[in-house]
């Protein structure tokens, strides 16, 4: 069972998966970060605004979901997923490669990821990073366009609001044990 975090930039996505991992789960880390951090140690400092960006993106998201496979847990939560670098694309204006639609395909076809998954509400806020340098009103029309798009592939939502950090996590693991109880 391969459940998706996903939101907007800033949302507390990262925080809820290392409680989340801290608690026993099995995680994986968000792609886009670590290709940002990549390219910056390359002295690239802004590689979201080059289409090979996504191609980069999308090997890495598939590389750690195979890698996630040996280790078979019962449960994995995914900080992102390739419907998320498909607004990602979208959102910065990059034409969708091919790359990303095969992904998608696969991701779909195979039913790699649980179609619940958790939309993790933004903050009110949104702290600007070396890889995230979005204004937080661009992260609300970025965290529409998650919900839009999420909903176009067939998912279905569950919806994570603003809270402290305990009580997201309780959220979570409240809608998890109805989702695999019986």
């Amino acid at each position: 069972m391969r459940y998706i975090l996903t939101g907007t930039p800033g949302a507390g996505k990262t925080t809820i998966l290392r409680r989340l991992s801290a608690l026993g789960y099995a995680t994986v880390e968000e792609a886009a970060t670590a290709v940002i951090a990549d390219e910056h140690a390359r002295g690239d400092t802004e590689p979201w605004t080059r289409p090979s960006f996504i191609d980069k993106i999308v090997a890495l998201q598939r590389r750690r979901q195979m890698q996630s496979v040996a280790a078979a847990p019962l449960v994995q939560f995914f900080d992102r997923s390739p419907i998320c670098t498909h607004v990602l694309s979208t959102f910065v204006g990059h034409p969708i490669p091919a790359t990303l639609s095969t992904e998608i395909e696969r991701i779909t076809r195979d039913e790699i990821y649980d179609r619940h998954v958790f939309f993790i509400r933004n903050l009110g806020f949104c702290e600007p990073t070396e890889a995230r340098r979005i204004t937080f009103e661009d992260s609300l029309d970025f965290e529409r366009l998650h919900e839009q798009t999420y909903r176009a592939f067939g998912y279905h939502l569950i919806d994570i609001p603003a809270a402290p950090l305990p009580d997201r996590v309780t959220a979570i693991r409240t809608a998890l044990s109805q989702l695999t109880t019986p």
